[in-house]
């Protein structure tokens, strides 16, 4: 008897001893992020698109100074992204809403970032009113090896509807390869359902590119983020990307979508009547999925909502505190808030 319980309180230990030492792994963390930046224009006259009233003589007197402190405010957000779990921040980021390239290379040097050395990935979209999408990366973390932009075809009639590009950056994180593919679908101007036909094209073009790296490397690492300008459970996303939450019922070169639980719980990235969407979102290929393995794994997805992103009173209390309230100037930050997910790879 006394023989018996020595051996089991002798397999306890070894179970407690073996539960220690895993609770004890360390891991590396990388934060992947996208933020919609809100008409982050500079206050200089392009005529080659309509950005009038983003200047200083605009309906929005969109001076240098009211420009510098959207800057400021832009960098301070990306500066605190990921940094409660690495102390680095964001490895890559990425943007939309933003008006060319000379805007990101004032957002890199600003004093919140300068010391990441981000670097930049732009391509000029064919949009009409001059905004596109951009990717930022710390060479520390990320080594870039190639982009793409996939120009996103819509007709209204005989007429071409100009748009957002689809980005791609492609590269080694952390020795790693893997592809980053940054979205802004078309908006729902016009209604949801007149709209939606846009957006199930624009999702099937993603779809496209995620094909093609698949076809390539059925375990390729991807990564699709971006403001989509549609929920998580609607057409666009579950049938034309096909992304789903359970990661049963991913089907071949499909995407898990953390997002589809996390919008069912009632969390949202921006607010327009009273009601929340969660229009930004993150999705990982299966590949991403098992954490027994020697390279980066999905842990975790945030929407970073931290109180000084929020507006404090008023009939908008709690809603993303913005650059303007119609053209009443509030220097806040954006419509949207940020998003990120957390990989996880053991050292």
């Amino acid at each position: 008897m006394f023989r018996t319980i020595k051996i089991i309180i002798s397999t306890i230990c070894l179970l407690y001893a073996s539960a220690h030492i895993q609770a004890q792994k360390e891991y590396k963390v990388a934060c992947i992020a996208f933020y919609n930046v809100e008409n982050l224009f500079d206050p200089y006259d392009d005529p080659d698109i309509r950005d009038e009233e983003y200047l200083p003589e605009g309906d929005r007197a969109w001076t240098k100074k009211r420009y510098e402190e959207k800057i400021g405010n832009m960098a301070y957000v990306i500066s605190q992204l990921g940094t409660d779990k690495s102390k680095s921040g964001a490895s890559v980021i990425g943007l939309c809403e933003i008006e060319n390239k000379y805007v990101l290379e004032d957002l890199v040097k600003h004093k919140y970032l300068k010391e990441r050395n981000y670097e930049i990935v732009h391509h000029d979209s064919p949009d009409r009113r001059g905004i596109d999408v951009a990717f930022l990366y710390n060479p520390k973390q990320f080594e870039l090896t190639d982009t793409a932009s996939f120009e996103l075809l819509l007709m209204d009639g005989e007429e071409r509807k100009y748009t957002r590009d689809i980005l791609m950056a492609s590269g080694n994180l952390d020795g790693e390869k893997m592809h980053f593919i940054v979205n802004h679908w078309p908006s729902r101007r016009g209604g949801q359902q007149r709209s939606a036909p846009n957006r199930n094209k624009a999702a099937q073009l993603c779809k496209s590119v995620v094909d093609s790296l698949m076809t390539i490397d059925k375990n390729s690492k991807v990564i699709v983020m971006g403001d989509l300008n549609d929920n998580p459970d609607n057409k666009s996303v579950t049938s034309h990307l096909m992304a789903r939450g359970k990661v049963s019922d991913i089907k071949e070169s499909g995407l898990f979508n953390p997002m589809i639980d996390m919008y069912k719980r009632g969390v949202g990235s921006n607010a327009y009547r009273d009601t929340w969407s969660l229009f930004d979102q993150m999705m990982l290929s299966e590949a991403y999925l098992d954490r027994n393995q020697d390279g980066y794994f999905y842990y975790q997805t945030k929407v970073f909502d931290k109180r000084f992103l929020k507006q404090k009173s008023g009939k908008y209390k709690g809603y993303p505190f913005r650059t303007f309230s119609f053209n009443d100037y509030q220097a806040g930050y954006s419509d949207h808030f940020p998003v990120f997910v957390y990989l996880l790879k053991a050292k």
